[in-house]
């Protein structure tokens, strides 16, 4: 699972060849969540702060979460996405 970004400790990585919806997956103290690119929760758990940030950077960087998911579709190297500062 290639991990994509690191802010605020949270990571957040796409699997490759993974199924649709577009979606990345983030984990933060132990939890684990889906997230569309809008930074939607999907799936899984996440505190309320967590989700607030993941939303914010989702806002910045939905090209790049476009072109990785496709780049994992297609099982090609993914690019790191600038972390929210």
């Amino acid at each position: 699972m290639p991990r994509i970004s690191m802010f605020f400790g949270i990571v957040v990585y796409m699997y490759y060849d993974d199924h649709k919806p577009p979606h990345f997956h983030a984990s933060y103290e132990g939890l684990e969540a889906m997230f569309d690119f809008e930074g939607n929760l999907i799936k899984g758990f996440m505190l309320i702060r967590a989700q607030k940030l993941i939303k914010e950077w989702c806002s910045l960087h939905k090209k790049e979460l476009k072109e990785n998911w496709e780049s994992a579709r297609e099982s090609k190297p993914l690019n790191w996405v600038e972390p929210l500062r």
